[in-house]
């Protein structure tokens, strides 16, 4: 079975390579993307399993992106994190009310950022993430 696949949406360079890093180690494939423009299109071209996001992007907010996502019968039962810098009491509710499964404040702590993922993905994935 592959590994599970996560995109990784931000517009930090350093951040996505630090995420990307963590991830591989923890035995997750990973790709990126850097607005939400090409969150969509990345999204639709590579069928990602669970998708962090952030809200501040350049061409289409993180609103926009979760908006999109839920509109595409594609794209519609894949899992959204919400990773971001902005403000917890303006937005978790609303991340949570557009479709995200999580809402997480940058930065993240490891552990739990591990542990939501492993909760969001389908029990088939849990053994493909277990080291061998």
């Amino acid at each position: 079975m592959d590994r599970p696949k996560i995109l990784i949406v931000d517009d930090d360079p350093d951040l996505r390579r630090a995420l990307q890093l963590r991830l591989r180690a923890n035995h997750y494939a990973t790709v990126q993307a850097s607005d939400g423009y090409s969150a969509i299109a990345v999204a639709q071209k590579e069928q990602p399993n669970l998708i962090i996001l952030d809200l501040g992007l350049p061409a289409g907010d993180g609103f926009v992106v979760l908006e999109r996502l839920r509109a595409s019968d594609a794209l519609s039962s894949i899992p959204v994190i919400v990773l971001t810098a902005r403000d917890p009491q303006a937005n978790e509710h609303k991340t949570l009310q557009a479709g995200a499964i999580a809402f997480l404040q940058k930065p993240a702590d490891n552990n739990e950022l591990m542990d939501v993922i492993s909760t969001a993905l389908p029990n088939a994935w849990q053994t493909a993430a277990l080291p061998s």
